[in-house]
């Protein structure tokens, strides 16, 4: 890695996989007017390395240990407004997609598209124009009228996601076990689901929840 120069967009490359980074590297690598500069394994890892560096463009994961993508990308452009974020993930679920952008993401990317979209995503992001690929926005628009779970209801999903019963549940939230089984009711009403380990799936593949 190299130090940042003027004539470059300078990037920073922040991904829990070490092949994936170097991956990013080596489609940079052939570009004339860009340049990896530096690169981190965790939320916490970028915030220390854009303090760091301040690159113009930071090609944030949205899933790693630590600190999470969407986190860690709004402490960096609470600090440093003038970064272009563009997230990158194997997922492509509505509700992650609209938390990272709402955090400030200026694009958003598929790993999977990589290595032929990639630099025209970060010139994109770094002209201030927006990156989102049709099938991302595609899918965005076939959720757009469906209801979100609340906060409380995530968390809930999320507990029985981890094979927590009602009664484990209540206990984890201190809230009733009557008052779970509302919630998973209208979970499973809201995301169209035939039952609780369906629910989990959808929650998923649309990014409500982690797997």
């Amino acid at each position: 890695m190299v130090e940042k120069t003027s004539d470059r967009i300078s990037i920073l490359a922040v991904d829990d996989h070490p092949l994936f980074r170097r991956g990013v590297g080596a489609v940079l690598a052939k570009e004339n007017d860009m340049e990896l500069i530096a690169e981190a394994s965790n939320g916490e890892e970028a915030i220390h390395q854009v303090r760091k560096f301040t690159p113009d463009v930071v090609l944030m994961d949205l899933r790693m240990p630590v600190l999470g993508g969407v986190e860690s990308l709004s402490v960096i452009l609470s600090e440093y407004p003038g970064t272009s974020v563009l997230a990158l993930t194997t997922y492509h679920g509505d509700v992650e997609v609209l938390r990272a952008l709402k955090a400030g993401a200026r694009g958003y990317l598929l790993k999977n598209s990589v290595v032929e979209d990639l630099a025209e995503a970060i010139r994109n992001v770094h002209q201030g124009r927006r990156h989102i690929p049709s099938e991302i926005a595609e899918h965005l628009a076939d959720h757009a009228a469906e209801p979100v779970l609340s906060k409380r209801e995530a968390e809930v999903l999320m507990l029985v996601a981890l094979g927590h019963s009602n009664l484990e549940t209540s206990r984890a939230l201190s809230i009733s076990e009557d008052t779970v089984k509302t919630h998973m009711k209208n979970i499973m009403s809201k995301l169209n689901a035939k039952d609780r380990t369906h629910a989990v799936t959808i929650g998923v593949r649309r990014g409500i929840i982690s797997p």
